[in-house]
């Protein structure tokens, strides 16, 4: 067994590794790998943090910003009102481990109080009535048979959301490498009390629920079990590579933040913030787009913008970024389009276009800094967005 540890940013680490062991990695999308010769290799981290296994290799990514400040950039994304105190962990302590701790003790407290039940609608062939019948059915798909009847009726179950949430991410859990066995036990506790709570399908959409009087003692547990679903995913293909554990992407807790926090802003001022807004660049709707952030006022757009964790700059388009935002303004009629990065990975630049009334701003957001003086940064990118006068292209 190998263990491969590496920065989320930086020049990365050399490595020792078998040809198979590489091209596990690679396959895996986690790591950037590069072969040094004589079977050492650079890797590099790729924004995604966490902890995973990955055939006979175990790969520890640690992120740039603290523990504290991710769980708080996680806790606002989800308008989850974070506590300091609901994470018990120092400085240097593994953030997985951290997250599996927190999740398997919070779960416990959650269902110490009883296994949460509710009621759920259920389609059934029965031989007696139940609930009520489905009469058109009965009559469509059974061509005039008395029985079985076709019936739906609600049933008082364990078997709802807030189980299910709870059940699929402890199984994610349970599967990350090196668990202390009290975490590990404490994981085998909670899919056991939920026993007949039936399995989330993998790759399926997370159920939905509502916070309520009846699932606030959920809630805390609830945050970390979708916090562990939403990042445990890795798209591979069937076959390439077995992969277990969990990682967190920087770029997508990042882009969270950036657009509740903006359209807080915006909405405080009047207007209506759509994310992801679907577009299309040409006439014939072939070519698709989808802003992070469209803000609109009096019903057409104000103002575009993309949060970018860090610049794309893919084989021969270094700046990527920089064209899809002159996109955006042309096909929004905007003179002005906005790119907000994390400081550090870019800095704050000015774009003004040649032969087209266009600016492309850079911003850029230290997460170092503490969550009053970052939310005071979003405020101020807010305030020059709303500032720039005027508004769409040849109104100079």
């Amino acid at each position: 067994m190998t263990t491969v540890e590496v920065a989320e940013t930086g020049p990365g680490r050399t490595h020792r590794l078998s040809d198979a062991q590489a091209a596990q990695l690679t396959a895996s999308g986690l790591v950037s790998v590069s072969p040094l010769g004589g079977g050492e290799w650079l890797i590099t981290g790729s924004s995604k943090v966490g902890v995973a296994q990955i055939g006979d290799v175990t790969l520890r990514v640690s992120p740039k910003v603290t523990t504290a400040k991710l769980f708080w950039l996680l806790g606002y994304a989800r308008k989850f009102d974070w506590r300091d105190d609901l994470v018990d962990y120092e400085a240097d302590t593994d953030l997985v481990h951290v997250i599996a701790e927190a999740f398997a003790r919070q779960s416990e407290r959650a269902l110490g109080r009883g296994v949460l039940h509710g009621y759920v609608s259920i389609d059934d062939e029965l031989a007696v009535i139940r609930g009520r019948l489905r009469a058109t059915e009965q009559v469509t798909r059974r061509y005039g048979q008395i029985t079985p009847l076709l019936v739906t009726y609600d049933e008082f179950t364990p078997d709802i959301a807030e189980n299910q949430l709870l059940k699929a991410a402890a199984r994610v859990l349970s599967r990350v490498p090196g668990l202390q066995p009290g975490v590990a036990r404490h994981l085998r506790v909670v899919t056991d009390r939920l026993a007949s709570v039936r399995d989330l399908a993998a790759g399926a959409q997370l159920p939905d629920w509502r916070p309520s009087r009846r699932n606030a003692h959920y809630e805390t547990a609830l945050f970390f079990a979708e916090l562990v679903l939403r990042h445990q995913a890795i798209d591979l293909p069937a076959g390439v590579v077995d992969v277990n554990g969990f990682m967190v992407d920087m770029a997508a807790v990042f882009e969270d933040f950036v657009t509740v926090a903006l359209t807080d802003e915006f909405e405080r001022v009047d207007g209506q913030v759509r994310a992801q807004d679907r577009h299309s660049l040409d006439l014939g709707g072939d070519v698709p787009m989808k802003p992070d952030i469209v803000w609109y006022r009096a019903g057409q757009p104000a103002a575009v913008i993309d949060a970018k964790y860090k610049a794309e700059k893919p084989a021969g388009y270094p700046n990527a970024d920089v064209y899809q935002m002159l996109a955006y303004c042309t096909a929004l009629n905007l003179r002005e389009g906005h790119l907000v990065y994390a400081k550090g990975n870019e800095e704050p630049a000015l774009h003004d276009i040649r032969n087209a009334d266009i600016s492309i701003v850079a911003h850029a957001l230290d997460l170092s800094a503490p969550p009053s003086d970052l939310l005071a940064q979003v405020a101020a990118v807010a305030r020059r967005i709303q500032h720039a006068q005027p508004a769409t292209i040849g109104d100079r």
